[in-house]
């Protein structure tokens, strides 16, 4: 009897701490066009993960135009690009965020070298971080130290290419930095050229992009390829090409991608350049999804074929316009999207059986020129 009631004990104390202890934070960057003490760039929200109501925790300040966020494996530094959209400028900060205090506190800055980044993705280990310079069509690499603080640049590379988009394609535009499963490649989407950069990635160099023997994979000419994706079982890659409004699907090893399909993201054909923009796969790895701004403003959705295929099953409003870049929580249960223009987030909740969205009627959440929204458990 003492046993019994020790193991129901021990099961409700269990039950106590899961409850308390896992907190889903969101972190919201955008463009806000002014650099001082009275404008907020960053904004942090906590996710209810019973009803999806999100409730602002904290914001930042003083920062300029942060287009694009990225947290650390371990949850306790956020990365942002900063001062994008700014002639001759462009850096990457840094930020350490306690889920006990519920702040969000400014490391440090470096300098990209390259103007108006745009993404930036780090390594698993925490020793690397990676930025996408859009304007110019160059990619960064900065060190880190284990205080979440950034290093002086250590690696720039720039590209001078161009395609048949005269008005969008004059010159090379890296639009995203990709790890491989095993990060020992990074891919770098170069819009402007229309192709998909890559570099053998060694963690134990200084200087770690390597030049490889695949140096890119050419997309078709036009489509502007944005952002990149792998699935969870490593051996295929996704692509989202903006200005055709597609998704190319690829068989994935040792750095190398071959063509294995490519697929509209729209409802109808349009004779017109499009404007796709985010790309992500569920946990799961059973559906795929895919922004469309302008035209249509919706979430393409596909079912992953065993070939890894896609099969399109759907598309969902995302209820505003220009939704620049969306998110999901490592559960799969919450798909949150971030509406630049309209300037609302929108919580859906996602069928994991179906893959289908449905919104939920959540608290009106207005916020100018959303341009990122990543979610971490705590």
């Amino acid at each position: 009897m003492k046993n019994k009631f020790l193991v129901l004990l021990l099961i409700l104390f269990y039950s106590i701490f899961i409850a308390n202890a896992q907190h889903s934070y969101v972190f919201i960057g955008s463009y806000n066009f002014s650099k001082s003490e009275d404008t907020a760039g960053i904004f942090v929200f906590e996710l209810n993960e019973k009803n999806g109501q999100l409730n602002e925790i904290t914001s930042v300040k003083n920062v300029l135009n942060p287009s694009f966020l990225t947290i650390s494996q371990n949850g306790k530094f956020l990365y942002a690009c900063t001062d994008t959209k700014t002639p001759n400028a462009g850096s990457v900060s840094s930020y350490e965020f306690n889920p006990s205090t519920k702040k969000l506190t400014f490391i440090n800055s470096q300098k990209t070298n390259g103007e108006n980044p745009v993404y930036l993705s780090v390594s698993k280990n925490g020793k690397w971080l990676t930025t996408a310079n859009y304007n110019d069509g160059s990619v960064s690499v900065f060190s880190l130290n284990v205080d979440g603080s950034i290093h002086p640049i250590n690696q720039f590379i720039s590209f001078k290419d161009s395609s048949i988009n005269k008005e969008r394609q004059n010159s090379s535009h890296i639009h995203s930095t990709i790890f491989s499963p095993k990060e020992d490649f990074l891919f770098l989407p170069d819009l402007g050229a229309d192709k998909i950069r890559c570099f053998q990635f060694d963690s134990s160099k200084n200087q770690p992009l390597i030049e490889t023997q695949f140096p890119y994979t050419k997309t078709i000419t036009g489509s502007g390829p944005r952002h990149f994706t792998f699935h969870p079982n490593g051996k295929f890659a996704y692509c989202i090409e903006e200005l055709s409004g597609t998704v190319s699907a690829y068989n994935y090893k040792n750095g190398k991608l071959d063509s294995l399909q490519r697929i509209s993201t729209h409802i109808k054909k349009y004779d017109t350049v499009l404007s796709s923009a985010d790309i992500h796969i569920s946990p799961d790895g059973k559906y795929l999804y895919a922004s469309n701004r302008s035209i249509e403003n919706n979430i393409a959705i596909y079912l992953f074929q065993k070939n890894g295929t896609l099969k399109s099953i759907g598309h969902q409003s995302t209820f505003g316009t220009i939704p620049r870049n969306f998110a999901m929580d490592k559960n799969g249960k919450f798909l949150i999207v971030a509406n630049q223009k309209s300037g609302n987030m929108v919580v859906f909740k996602r069928n994991k059986k179906t893959g289908l969205l449905k919104k939920i009627k959540q608290n009106n959440v207005v916020l100018k020129n959303p341009s990122c929204v990543q979610i971490y458990q705590y």
